[in-house]
């Protein structure tokens, strides 16, 4: 069972990520989804040694390219004896994810975009940055009354038919 809720989990991952791709497309930024990046691969053992990035968007800050990694958790993780907080796991996933490839991103003259969100719809403040800018920039570019707030909306929307999906992926078959 473990390994089946970890599938779904991803699965979420990759739905956000062709959601996210899309809205980029829609907003007129140039990106590309599962961008290799040679430099995170290992000289050594001539492999890559991480994934690529989950999105990549070209000249993002400053004429550097982003690399966006996308992180999704179940906010009840690492719940203990402890009050609950909205958005902890989420908050708790982003940093652990910059010291994993910031350096690496900062070394080729790339920055690093952590996007943490949990399945309750918390989004840690990177991704909320990332999405108000591409919200801006899809303003400016496609201005129409339905361009005003789709960002959110339609990442919203990814999140929870995906925890749907998960759900009913849980439920018991039923022979008739």
């Amino acid at each position: 069972m473990q390994s089946r809720s970890m599938t779904l989990q991803i699965l979420l991952k990759y739905l956000l990520e062709d959601v996210l791709f899309d809205i980029f497309r829609c907003a007129g930024i140039s990106a590309n989804k599962e961008a290799p990046v040679n430099f995170l691969s290992d000289p050594l053992e001539g492999r890559s040694t991480l994934r690529p990035a989950d999105i990549l968007v070209f000249g993002w800050v400053g004429g550097k390219h982003a690399c966006v990694d996308l992180t999704g958790v179940s906010p009840l993780v690492g719940l203990r004896s402890s009050a609950f907080t909205v958005g902890q796991a989420a908050l708790k996933a982003a940093p652990g994810k910059v010291i994993k490839h910031e350096k690496a991103c900062l070394d080729n003259q790339h920055v690093f975009i952590p996007f943490a969100f949990d399945t309750f719809g918390f989004l840690a403040p990177e991704a909320v940055d990332l999405l108000n800018r591409v919200q801006r920039v899809m303003r400016s570019n496609v201005m129409t009354p339905r361009s005003m707030d789709v960002v959110f909306k339609r990442l919203s929307f990814a999140i929870q038919k995906g925890v749907a999906a998960q759900l009913v992926a849980r439920l018991p078959t039923i022979s008739m």
